[in-house]
């Protein structure tokens, strides 16, 4: 769990610099693609970046070590910090319902630190690889499209996208066994975290800076936590101690719930010069 947290807490700070980069890169022509690029010219996003690259070096750990559901809740928990971090380096006021969501991710987490078991043991059958790996396809298609959907329903579109990317990755890194380059060539599951991976930075970079990214914060945050939570405990054997089960739905939910309860920490400023009034959704 402490790998699960830091991995969290490199996802949340990155997420203060990225939200206000892809934010001032948002001017200019070009689709998703061409936005990303803009952005990774900016410091703060290359910062970002590395701290994201670190926290996926954690992640890893975690998901080697404890079930997906733990650490799918204490990744959502990274609004949490990025909250938090705001509060302290960017003067954004936190409300006192503010800070009691942040109190109630950190309740959840601590209920789910008491009950998760180890991982689950049964190995991801080759149709789980291959569904990991249609969905991280349909990802980036919708990725590459995303310029061209409009409505109301856009945000939440764009951030269930991402949420279901990340999601990717979480169950990939489950689902490869072996790091022998011959190996991975051939384990569609590889293929999958790299692509969904990639679609999901996309997709996020795009919902930082269009539409309505409280909306798109809370289907980030559905679609990073549900789905790869279900996949680890009905095809990977992910388990609870014994007798706490209970105790691990009621964390889950609550981690969740306060990370959804801080889903206006997905709005970047639009400028260095205006007072920072939200930061953006984890990653």
């Amino acid at each position: 769990m402490v790998c699960a947290l830091a991995a969290a807490v490199c996802f949340g700070t990155a997420t203060v610099l990225q939200a206000v980069a892809a934010r001032q890169a948002g001017t200019g022509g070009g689709g998703e693609a061409a936005l990303l690029l803009r952005a990774l010219r900016q410091w703060r996003y290359l910062a970002g970046l590395a701290l994201d690259g670190l926290g996926f070096l954690f992640q890893i750990a975690a998901l080697r070590s404890i079930p997906i559901y733990a650490v799918s809740a204490a990744l959502a928990s990274s609004l949490a910090v990025t909250a938090v971090v705001a509060a302290r380096l960017l003067r954004v006021r936190l409300t006192g319902t503010e800070w009691g969501a942040v109190g109630v991710v950190c309740v959840g987490l601590a209920m789910l630190g008491l009950a998760a078991g180890p991982e689950g043991d049964r190995e991801g059958s080759d149709t789980l690889k291959w569904a990991m790996l249609a969905t991280a396809v349909g990802m980036l298609v919708l990725a590459l499209l995303g310029g061209r959907l409009t409505g109301r329903m856009r945000a939440l579109v764009l951030g269930l996208g991402a949420g279901f990317g990340f999601g990717v990755v979480e169950v990939s890194v489950r689902l490869i066994d072996s790091l022998r380059p011959a190996d991975l060539l051939t384990n569609p599951a590889a293929y999958a975290l790299l692509i969904g991976g990639g679609a999901a930075f996309i997709l996020l970079t795009s919902a930082l800076q269009r539409g309505a990214v409280t909306t798109a914060t809370a289907g980030l945050v559905i679609g990073e936590t549900i789905g790869p939570a279900a996949v680890g405990v009905i095809w990977l054997g992910d388990r609870t101690r014994e007798g706490f089960a209970w105790l691990a739905v009621l964390g889950f939910a609550v981690a969740v719930a306060g990370a959804l309860a801080l889903a206006r920490f997905g709005e970047a400023p639009a400028s260095d010069g205006e007072a920072v009034q939200a930061v953006g959704p984890p990653r």
